[in-house]
């Protein structure tokens, strides 16, 4: 199995898992309720990914949200990077908008990766991107649904652009793969496992995918914080960067 596979494959799985999860917990319930089930989600997940690779490609580095970080991963050409459950709110409020990431970087590009939308009965990867769609008019940014930040609220004004509410990193980047939104602009606050496989699939499907300084993204860094990303079609990318790094 080649390594876009074995991240399809992986991902795919442990949202499969996720959703029986939340089968077998039954309707929504109570806050407590809902956060054990995203602990639950996030620990059981996690294990599956892991078990997975470390019997699949034994000889490579692991980075997950959900296990401490091994600094001998920072002397590996090859890492595996994972978020076993991107949007564990969203996860445990039965929503639509979570994720599983299972990403790979080499040298410290997202070379390979998946992006499960489980709910949705969807996984994209880098295997087979999906064609890009053009963009819509007016535009559509999309923000957190609970912290929806101020940088991006106010590069939409100035686009003229419709603000589109959404869960997780990884929902929001598929959103723009799809062609369901158009800019996803994320000033608030990132790592590593948020974006490496969405960024993988968004640049596999031809967008662009950078910081929002115009830099490229890099992985398998001593420190695993990466705050900030842009995506979009590559035409709009420049005007984009400019209107948020002139704020």
């Amino acid at each position: 199995m080649n390594d876009a596979a074995l991240a399809r494959a992986l991902a795919t799985a442990a949202g499969k898992l996720l959703l029986r999860l939340q089968t077998e917990a039954g309707p929504r319930s109570e806050a407590t309720a809902n956060k054990a089930l995203g602990d639950a989600g996030d620990r059981q997940a996690n294990a599956l990914i892991l078990d997975a690779l470390r019997r699949e490609r034994p000889d490579d580095a692991i980075l997950s949200e959900e296990e401490a970080a091994d600094p001998a991963r920072l002397q590996a050409r090859r890492i595996w990077i994972v978020d076993p459950l991107d949007g564990t709110r969203e996860y445990g409020e039965r929503r639509a908008d979570w994720a599983v990431h299972v990403g790979l970087a080499i040298d410290g590009v997202a070379t390979h990766g998946a992006v499960a939308l489980p709910a949705l009965n969807l996984c994209l990867c880098t295997e087979f991107p999906p064609l890009l769609r053009a963009e819509a008019r007016p535009l559509r940014m999309l923000v957190s649904r609970t912290r929806p930040a101020a940088e991006a609220v106010t590069v939409a004004e100035k686009l003229g652009a419709e603000l589109v509410p959404m869960g997780s990193a990884g929902a929001k980047a598929m959103a723009v793969v799809r062609g369901e939104a158009d800019i996803y602009l994320h000033t608030g606050g990132q790592y590593e496992w948020d974006n490496c496989a969405p960024a993988a699939v968004a640049l596999a499907a031809g967008l662009h995918a950078s910081r929002v300084d115009g830099s490229p993204l890099v992985y398998n860094r001593a420190d695993p914080l990466l705050p900030d990303l842009l995506i979009c079609h590559k035409s709009r990318a420049a005007e984009v960067l400019k209107l948020v790094n002139n704020l």
